[in-house]
């Protein structure tokens, strides 16, 4: 039903990850593959290719659904229907922004500043000549190919980067005067495709398991007993997403209590809920929370 496309490079390994978290694991012959499949009724075809690539390809309906970040949809102008943020791994968890850096000792404290002719070297020349643009400003934009904040200033007088904390731009003897764009990854699907109600209901469902598969991320399912004397003191110790789920047991003389809780608490809360009256306690792997 979906033909499926995913991202190739920095993001594979997370993204792979992901869809086995969820039960939609991507089979290949081998890790260098550009195709793939899930045995899943609703994904008839998988390609891994560069995030760069995908938007438009996308929007050409050469793929119902596919994942890659905002930028590469601003920067391609890309037709597509975003169907939700994905922020699966280290790379994806923050967002990236794509900023306007000068040298640190220019006098420039913001984009328009800069004047006609001014050299920008940049990976995104689509989003660059449309910022100067809307600026009034006629830049002479150079596409780079990396390395982007070491060409300040020999062979260019400023930047459009990615950057997530400004870090490397700082080192680089740079400072950011401007924001262009805020970039998450996302789920994106094709117009045509998401107009059609039995691919779109397909694509609600596999953003469900995504999203379910990533909300389980770190958590657990802990059960327990406790007495009814007891119970008051457990249940004040004891976070949840919501509320725990507390249930009578048979015969009455006591509690069943379950509920969510960070991986990271567990090895804290079970001896704190072991002294404050609980027993029989089982911690258990959750695979996805689905809200």
């Amino acid at each position: 039903m979906l033909r499926l496309v995913l991202p190739k490079g920095s993001l594979e390994k997370a993204t792979m990850q992901l869809f086995e978290d969820a039960d939609l694991r991507v089979s290949r012959a081998s890790n260098v593959d550009y195709r793939g499949t899930i045995d899943d009724e609703r994904i008839d075809d998988v390609m891994v290719l560069r995030p760069q690539e995908i938007p438009r390809y996308v929007a050409e309906g050469l793929f119902d659904i596919g994942i890659t970040g905002r930028d590469w949809v601003e920067e391609t102008a890309s037709d597509v229907v975003s169907l939700g943020e994905l922020r699966y791994s280290k790379a994806t968890e923050l967002p990236v922004k794509i900023v306007l850096a000068v040298s640190a000792d220019s006098a420039v404290t913001q984009g328009s500043d800069l004047r006609d002719g001014v050299r920008v070297a940049t990976e995104y020349p689509e989003i660059t000549r449309r910022y100067f643009e809307k600026h009034g400003i006629r830049p002479d934009i150079a596409l780079s190919y990396g390395a982007t904040e070491a060409k300040v200033p020999e062979i260019a007088d400023a930047v459009v980067e990615m950057t997530e904390t400004g870090r490397a731009l700082r080192a680089a003897g740079l400072k950011i005067v401007d924001t262009l764009l805020t970039s998450y990854t996302e789920l994106i699907a094709n117009p045509a495709a998401y107009a059609d109600p039995v691919k779109r209901h397909a694509m609600s469902q596999v953003l469900i398991l995504l999203e379910g598969a990533l909300e389980a991320r770190g958590k657990v399912l802990l059960k327990l007993n406790v007495n009814s004397a007891d119970r008051d003191r457990v249940l004040a110790t004891l976070p949840a997403m919501r509320a725990p789920t507390v249930s009578e047991l048979s015969g009455g003389d006591g509690y069943a209590i379950e509920t969510v809780v960070d991986k990271s608490d567990v090895n804290r809360l079970i001896p704190a809920l072991k002294d404050q009256g609980a027993a029989d306690i089982i911690e258990l792997p959750i695979s996805k929370i689905v809200h």
